[in-house]
């Protein structure tokens, strides 16, 4: 068991803002948690917020990583694990970007005790296309295509991803910042936490989920498309939905006010104890 120092160097955990209630944000695939300064200044009047980088990314103690741990997402699930437990948080409510909506859910099935409810941004149960019944987005020669370019070209890689993930309507300023977060991260590390993102499927998991969810999503989302979003709302018990007038898979970033506000709202009047 690792001392609350270690998992605070390890994640480079970060308490800010005030409140009973606490949110624990949870970045997304070749991100960290700068990724939510947009969102944190709207939320810290009300709320204890927990920020943290996984192992690999950000300001994360990169001498943690191992490879197997972290070559699939129950190993970063683990990580949330021990930062609420390390911490003592109580009354938690788990917010994911993409991948780490997941993450979230793979914890809050692990141990539900732990938390009170989970906030999913842009999620994805799973991006590959399975017809004729699931269509996640991605042939999985696409998704293979894309893995083989960060081998041949990272740069180029990260460069025509970020526009795709950010959406093409919104800030250039944002996208680059999204194309620079993905060159920070080491290459082989990326690919790892590619790899478990993109190719895993974790649409099982979904009716195992216990807590209650809220689900905001964009209107057009290259990665998580409103039938993504549909199936996954079909498939959680308790799971309220929200449609963002928006373009692109980072709305904590492109429309931070809507998202604080639908979080606020929810938390408010839905569930709280």
């Amino acid at each position: 068991m690792l001392f609350e120092s270690e998992i605070i160097e390890r994640n480079h955990v970060q308490i800010i803002g005030q409140g009973e209630q606490t949110l624990v944000l949870a970045h997304g695939f070749g991100c960290d948690q700068n990724m939510w300064r947009y969102l944190v200044p709207f939320l810290t009047q009300e709320y204890k917020i927990v920020l943290f980088d996984y192992v690999g990314s950000g300001n994360s103690l990169k001498s943690a990583y191992n490879a197997s741990k972290y070559s699939l997402l129950e190993g970063f699930a683990q990580d949330i694990i021990d930062i609420c437990e390390t911490l003592a948080l109580q009354n938690i409510t788990l917010v994911g970007h993409s991948v780490s909506s997941i993450i979230s859910s793979i914890a809050a099935v692990q141990r539900p005790e732990l938390f009170t409810n989970i906030v999913m941004i842009c999620p994805s149960p799973c991006f590959l296309n399975d017809p004729p019944d699931y269509f996640g987005g991605f042939e999985k020669e696409d998704l293979q295509e894309l893995m083989n370019l960060m081998d041949q070209n990272y740069l180029g890689w990260a460069n025509y991803l970020a526009p795709l993930v950010m959406g093409t309507n919104n800030s250039e300023v944002l996208t680059q910042e999204l194309a620079d977060s993905f060159c920070s991260t080491d290459p082989v590390i990326a690919k790892n936490f590619a790899n478990a993102t993109f190719f895993s499927d974790y649409r099982s998991l979904l009716p195992k989920i216990s807590l209650p969810v809220l689900l905001l999503q964009s209107q057009q989302d290259t990665l998580a498309s409103l039938a993504v979003g549909e199936y996954m709302q079909e498939n959680i018990a308790d799971c309220q939905k929200v449609v963002v007038e928006a373009h692109g898979h980072c709305l904590h970033m492109t429309h931070p006010a809507i998202v604080a506000q639908h979080i606020e709202h929810y938390l408010r009047n839905n569930h709280l104890d």
